[in-house]
């Protein structure tokens, strides 16, 4: 079917049954919507979370741009208002914390959502809808809000805002159009994957997913590691790559602080193990340095990484930091040949209910079935389990 781009001041206008017969791409018109960056502003909001059960709620981060990340903004739809609340403003939300504990969230993608929230006030849901693991649940192959906002309802967001810098004030008028758009088809959109899940049976399912969810997300980012330094192709190297390895990472990260930009932003993970290879064959310092091209900042960081690099060099690999033993001992060839008939029962299962095989059971879960079966129902979700419990090679385990 040939797509028709019709005036906005036209299409919008369109039941959205029709502009998805008619192929109709649109660009969204944002919703009214209040900004609030300022104590007193906060009245009307909390007023609002009063008289609902439910709110959409979305957050916009400045993890691309900053060394630790902040939440910037925090967008809420509750009973059809549009609140965009400035966190990074002095704002007392303790009360807004307090309110919003007790409501029903309709959210995207909410993982990394509620480990910021976590991170930033302890906050915890009281239940979850997830319209992206509602969409995985019914194999969609777009996941993303913008893919599901196009095929639903015709609307097409503008990108820019997924790359935005949200701690850069003040915030244009285009970028709090993009952050009001995130939350406004979010109760149309859960009522349209509801509606199919129903259908295939898979509501709890999702209820199940939504508490996994929760439950994560309480533990919010993980913390640092001694062995965060061990990174892609790392256990590859030996000897003198580590070393220096080791100490280029941690040169990396002093920068980074420094400059207040996440690491990626001082030099990619592909030029440190590339750096870390060169000295794995034996290259000299100056010969190691003169391949490395560190852009615009090259002359102000390139000295101090010449001394990281004479440092890595110099170091005993064995005094590294040691990565931890597993509890676990490797499995054995029973166990893997366990694994792997698990693993076949699992994507015939997947295969027929037109489901992605990983959501009933990832790599690391076939690795703890086939290591103990009978905690099958402590390694996977009840539904997951019910899936592969009548398997044959569960009942022969």
């Amino acid at each position: 079917m040939t797509r028709t781009r019709f005036p906005s001041r036209i299409s919008r206008f369109l039941p959205n049954a029709l502009r998805r017969f008619l192929g109709v791409k649109v660009h969204a018109h944002p919703p009214t919507y209040t900004l609030i960056d300022q104590p007193d502003q906060l009245t009307p909001l909390l007023a609002a979370l009063d008289r609902v059960d439910e709110v959409s709620l979305d957050t916009e981060a400045d993890n691309m741009f900053h060394y630790r990340t902040r939440v910037c903004l925090l967008q809420f739809l509750v009973d059809g208002q549009v609140f965009l609340v400035d966190v990074l403003a002095p704002l007392p939300l303790a009360p807004l914390w307090q309110k919003l504990a007790d409501k029903h969230l309709v959210m995207h993608g909410s993982d990394f959502d509620l480990r910021l929230l976590s991170d930033l006030c302890q906050f915890r849901p009281k239940s979850l809808f997830d319209t992206m693991l509602a969409a995985q649940l019914l194999n969609r192959q777009r996941i993303g809000l913008a893919s599901l906002l196009e095929e639903h309802f015709g609307v097409i967001l503008d990108k820019e805002g997924q790359k935005a810098n949200w701690s850069k004030r003040p915030l244009t008028q285009k970028l709090l159009d993009y952050a009001s758009l995130d939350v406004w088809h979010l109760p149309a959109l859960r009522d349209i994957l509801t509606r199919e899940l129903v259908k295939l049976d898979r509501i709890e399912w999702l209820d199940q997913q939504c508490r996994r969810q929760i439950e994560s997300g309480l533990t919010g980012f993980p913390v640092d590691d001694e062995n965060d330094w061990r990174i892609g192709r790392s256990e590859r190297l030996r000897g003198r790559g580590l070393g220096v390895l080791h100490a280029i990472w941690h040169w990396r990260e002093d920068w980074a602080r420094k400059l207040d930009v996440p690491p990626f932003k001082v030099c990619g993970q592909d030029l440190l193990i590339a750096i870390a290879g060169a000295a794995e064959e034996g290259d000299s310092e100056q010969g190691i340095l003169a391949q490395v091209n560190l852009g615009k900042r090259h002359e102000r960081l390139a000295p101090t990484l010449a001394v990281a690099i004479r440092q890595g060099l110099a170091r005993d690999p064995q005094t590294l930091p040691r990565r931890r033993r597993s509890e676990l001992a490797p499995l054995t060839m029973e166990e893997v040949a366990l694994q792997d008939r698990v693993k076949a029962d699992r994507d015939r299962v997947a295969a027929r209910l037109a489901l992605e095989p990983t959501l009933i059971a990832n790599r690391a879960q076939l690795a703890q079935i086939a290591r103990a079966p009978r905690k099958l129902d402590e390694v996977l979700l009840p539904w997951q389990a019910d899936l592969l419990r009548g398997e044959p090679a569960l009942n022969s385990a």
